[in-house]
């Protein structure tokens, strides 16, 4: 469909899909730790809202919940940019 258009090659479909996927890649570790900050944020606030409709101890082993999970998924992306630096 470029061709029958006279685009250039860049505008073909899969050449804008590959472009746009570079942008969400995390190339570096700054990236990295931008993203697990973000995911933090978002974790912690989950948990407030587990304190609030969840009173006592249950609230509290969710609010543990959300961080732990950030402390894995954090490791794992550290992991993946260095493997992908070597």
């Amino acid at each position: 469909m470029a061709v029958f258009r006279r685009w250039p090659g860049s505008c073909c479909v899969n050449d804008m899909f590959t472009k746009i996927a570079r942008l969400f890649t995390i190339k570096t570790k700054f990236e990295a730790f931008m993203v697990i900050y973000g995911l933090g944020l978002g974790a912690t606030e989950r948990g407030v809202h587990y304190l609030r409709d969840y009173p006592g101890f249950g609230g509290w082993l969710l609010f543990a919940a959300c961080p732990v999970a950030v402390f894995m998924a954090g490791g794992r992306i550290l992991e993946s940019v260095e493997r992908n630096a070597e």
